[in-house]
Formats: C-alpha cells, sequence, structure tokens
C-alpha cells in the first residue's frame, strides 16, 4: 500500500513552518486537557498553582518564544533550532510541575527529528536524536537528585516517539539517496546506450560503404584496359560512395561531441537518421552495381513503421548484405520483408559458404542481435542445412502502425 503524496501547495510550506504549527497545538492541548469540557464532571488533567499566574504566563510566554525561534532555525542552523525546541519543552513541563516530560510537549521535538533525519546528513541526525535523549535522561536524573518523584513509563513512551521520528526521517533520506542514485546510474546507462547505439550506426554504414568501394574498386581495375568506360562508371561509384560514407561519419561524430551537451538533438540527429525501408530498394541497387545480385521480396501490406523499428530493420538487411559481400564468396542472395499483422519479419538469404558466423570477427551479427534484443523482438543468425547463410529478425510492430502504399 503506497502513501498518498501531499498536494504540492503542502510541500511548499517550510518544515519550521510545521514544527511551529505542532507547537501551537501541543500548547493548545496542554490548556484544552486543564479546563473541563462540556460533557465532563472534571478536567483531566489539574492544573499547577502557577499555571494561570503571572509567573506561570511569563513561562509560557519565554517557552513559546524558545519554540517559535527555534522553527525559524530549523533550515539553517538545525541542531541549534532543536536545542531552542528542547528549551521550549522542558520550560512548558516547569510551568506544569509534572514528573516527566509530556509527549504534547515533545510533539514539535518530534518533527523537527524527522525532518533533520530526512534532510540532513546521517551524522548530524543521530547527534540530534541523542540530543532528545540526553535532555530526558537529564530531566529524570535531575528529579531523582532532588529526592522528587519520576514518571519512568512516561518518559520511556516519549523517548520511543522520538525514536520513531527519527527512523520515519532516516528512512526518508535513504529512501531519496537510493532514488537518487537510480537516476544518476539510469542516465549514466542512457548515455552509454547512445553511445553504442552511434557505434553501431557508424559501423554499419562503414562497413557497408567500404564493401562497396572494394567491390566497385575491383571491377574498376578489372576492365579499366578493356572497357576504360565501365572502370569509370565504377571509379564514380567509389567516389559517390566514399563521401556519402564521409558525410554520415561527420554528421554521427558532431552528434557524438554534443551527446552530454544536448542529448535530445543527438537522438535526432544521430540515432534515428533519415535511412529506412524506403531506401531498401536503392540499397539493393548500389549493391547489384557492384557485383551482388541483391533480390528484395515484399510480402503482406507494406506500412509506415515506427522509426526505430524502421531504422532496425534496415540495418539488419544492410550489415546481412554486407557480410554477404565480405564473407560468402556468392554472386547472389534474397532479402524477404514480411509485414505480418503484429510483427515485420526480414530474412536475408546466400548460396555461398555459409561461413559468416564464424569469418564475422567483427560487431556486425552482435551489433544485430542488441538491436533486435533492445526492441524485444527475436533474432536468428546461420549456416543453412542446404548451403549458404541466413539471418532472420522479427520485431513487434505497435498497432498505430498504418498502412501505405507498395
Amino acid at each position: 500500500m503506497h502513501a498518498m503524496p501531499l498536494p504540492p501547495r503542502l510541500k511548499l510550506v517550510p518544515p519550521g513552518a510545521w514544527v511551529a504549527l505542532a507547537w501551537s497545538a501541543s500548547t493548545a492541548f496542554t490548556f484544552l486537557a486543564r479546563v473541563r469540557l462540556p460533557g465532563e464532571e472534571a478536567a483531566n488533567e489539574l492544573a499547577a498553582t502557577q499555571f494561570y499566574r503571572w509567573d506561570g504566563l511569563v513561562v509560557l510566554t519565554i517557552a513559546c518564544a524558545l519554540a517559535l525561534l527555534g522553527s525559524m532555525w530549523l533550515h539553517r542552523r538545525p541542531l541549534g533550532a532543536l536545542a531552542l525546541l528542547l528549551t521550549a519543552a522542558a520550560f512548558l513541563t516547569i510551568n506544569l510541575a509534572a514528573v516527566a516530560i509530556q509527549l504534547a510537549q515533545f510533539l514539535a521535538v518530534d518533527l523537527a527529528l524527522y525532518f533533520i533525519a530526512a534532510g540532513r546528513p546521517r551524522r548530524t541526525g543521530v547527534t540530534a536524536l541523542c540530543m532528545a535523549l540526553a535532555v530526558l535522561v537529564a530531566w529524570e536524573s535531575l528529579r531523582l537528585l532532588r529526592g522528587w518523584g519520576i514518571g519512568t513509563l512516561e518518559e520511556l513512551t516519549v523517548a520511543l516517539t522520538a525514536v520513531v521520528a527519527w527512523l520515519l526521517g532516516d528512512a526518508s533520506h535513504r529512501t531519496r539517496q537510493y532514488g537518487e542514485k537510480l537516476r544518476a546510474q539510469a542516465a549514466t546507462q542512457a548515455v552509454t546506450d547512445e553511445r553504442l547505439r552511434i557505434a553501431r550506426e557508424m559501423h554499419d554504414m562503414v562497413a557497408h560503404s567500404i564493401g562497396i568501394i572494394a567491390l566497385q574498386a575491383g571491377a574498376a581495375a578489372r576492365v579499366v584496359r578493356t572497357q576504360p568506360e565501365a572502370a569509370r562508371e565504377a571509379m564514380t561509384a567509389v567516389e559517390t560512395a566514399g563521401r556519402e560514407t564521409l558525410a554520415g561519419l561527420r554528421r554521427m561524430l558532431v552528434s557524438l561531441r554534443h551527446a552530454d551537451q544536448d542529448r535530445s538533438r543527438a537522438v535526432a540527429d544521430g540515432l534515428h537518421p533519415a535511412e529506412g525501408l524506403a531506401d531498401l530498394d536503392r540499397l539493393a541497387a548500389a549493391t547489384t552495381a557492384a557485383g551482388l545480385q541483391v533480390d528484395v521480396h515484399w510480402k503482406g501490406a507494406r506500412r509506415q513503421l515506427p522509426p526505430d523499428i524502421d531504422l532496425s530493420v534496415f540495418r539488419i538487411i544492410q550489415e546481412s548484405i554486407t557480410n554477404v559481400v565480405r564473407h560468402a564468396a556468392t554472386t547472389a542472395c534474397r532479402v524477404t520483408v514480411d509485414y505480418l499483422e503484429e510483427h515485420v519479419a526480414v530474412e536475408v538469404t546466400d548460396d555461398g559458404r555459409g561461413r559468416g558466423s564464424t569469418t564475422d570477427t567483427g560487431f556486425g551479427l552482435v551489433g544485430m542481435r542488441e538491436r533486435v534484443a533492445l526492441l524485444h523482438g527475436e533474432f536468428t543468425a546461420g549456416p543453412r542445412p542446404e548451403g549458404g547463410f541466413r539471418v532472420t529478425a522479427r520485431l513487434p510492430v505497435p498497432a498505430t502502425a498504418t498502412t501505405v502504399a507498395a
């Protein structure tokens, strides 16, 4: 069962005001206990001889002044404020001619103990509790030395309330510290995740672009003497891919540099680039022009996916094609994108040597697996029984995704 939070206006009331209110309420209760209320045959407590005399009223005035001054000091000088409140409680008890400091007179002290334990270092809170208990012990000891009677049970009750107030404040302090620690850890983890995502983006983009550049450069080298025009086209493609890679790297490095200063802009610029499944045909055409035939097959009713899912599916396909280029030693691969009712599934297969899982020593498969795991999907990668290699991913899609024209 959770405690109900305080209304916003009550949170604006300073602790000193609550302590002053507690003192005023306890003082009013002290007077009510010593008068005969309607329906009672006699007052609950007998008033001391000096209670209504001028000297009693002077002591009451001094006690109230000390208590109000302590309430004002609570924020700036917590231990000094508590000392004033304890002195006020002792003064008012003298005016009552009681054998022990009453619970009502200690109410403001208990509230002050709570606020000190909740808002100050633990050492300050422990010191405050020791001060309160020391006053109770000193009161009883002084009465014993004078040969007067003492109220042991009453004083133990008051001491218990002081300990409980301190425990509640200390628990509140620890809870707040733990919450701050969790928020700091969450912020650190968010920065780490952000940079890991940027690193994966950089790896995916650079690995694919370098693979295309290598294929185009190899093709140009083979036909430079026999087919100059084809070699020129291949080198033009190399130049284009190189410029696009440099531009992408520049964008991501700027995002990384400003990740701590402006995280929201880093997310917008670096973590959600404009690429997605809408660029799959362009990716297939560029890879086919480089020498690897990429056949794309669409299934189901195509619809607009959330940006993170759209980007992740595209990156998985891009990285899979890159691994085919680098490791499969084949001339073709097949990409299938299936729009299911609650998922989007992608499969990339080739009929090459099927050694992607053993020869890929970089972060390709690891990055794909992490992407899918972050989106609570399913991922598999491994050789096919009939030869070649298969990469499959299945990502859940929110029901809000809308259908678009194919």
